[in-house]
């Protein structure tokens, strides 16, 4: 009991250190999830933050919401998950909270357009290191890059709806895991 106790502050308090420095929203925070997860407190296995990464990318809410969610249980149950989520959310919340009245006037000073011109960009490269991680850690065979390729141009190029291209993506891997199976029987 004591265990599963620190466990749920020590969430806490890793969603806390995420949640506040890091810039750019879930995707930007999956790289460090991972890394206090499965490299630093080795909680999770890589395997499980794939997992858990496709699940929150499929759920409704914010992906950091909902990895931050499914770890928190994974590792403590619904007291982790609940300490997970609200590490996640409270530096974001107070953040906003405290420059909603001064953003405005803030956002005309060149300096500050310089800051979140720099702040895109390394939120750009927070995003291809957790592509490439995901890559590295995926089953690659030819029916996953052709569902991949598939998947980029109907959202990027048709502008499909993401929702709809994800629900696809998924009746494609059931049903080629089917046939796959009934090949094997």
């Amino acid at each position: 009991m004591h265990q599963k106790k620190q466990r749920v502050w020590e969430l806490l308090l890793v969603f806390l250190k995420i949640g506040a420095f890091t810039f750019g929203g879930g995707y930007a925070m999956i790289p460090l999830i991972q890394r206090e997860m499965v490299d630093n407190k080795k909680w999770i296995s890589e395997k499980d933050i794939l997992d858990i990464v496709a699940i929150s990318e499929s759920t409704p809410g914010p992906i950091a919401v909902n990895a931050a969610t499914f770890v928190g249980y994974h590792v403590a149950g619904v007291a982790g998950a609940t300490a997970a989520t609200v590490g996640v959310v409270l530096p974001a919340f107070c953040i906003i909270a405290c420059l909603a009245a001064i953003l405005p006037k803030l956002e005309q000073l060149r300096a500050v357009q310089y800051a979140f011109w720099g702040i895109r960009v390394g939120v750009l490269a927070l995003l291809l290191r957790a592509l490439l991680t995901m890559y590295h850690s995926c089953q690659k065979h030819v029916f996953a890059v052709c569902i991949m390729l598939a998947a980029f141009a109907c959202v990027a190029v048709l502008q499909m709806n993401t929702i709809v291209v994800l629900l696809g993506c998924a009746v494609a891997g059931v049903l080629y895991t089917m046939a796959k199976e009934g090949t094997r029987s």
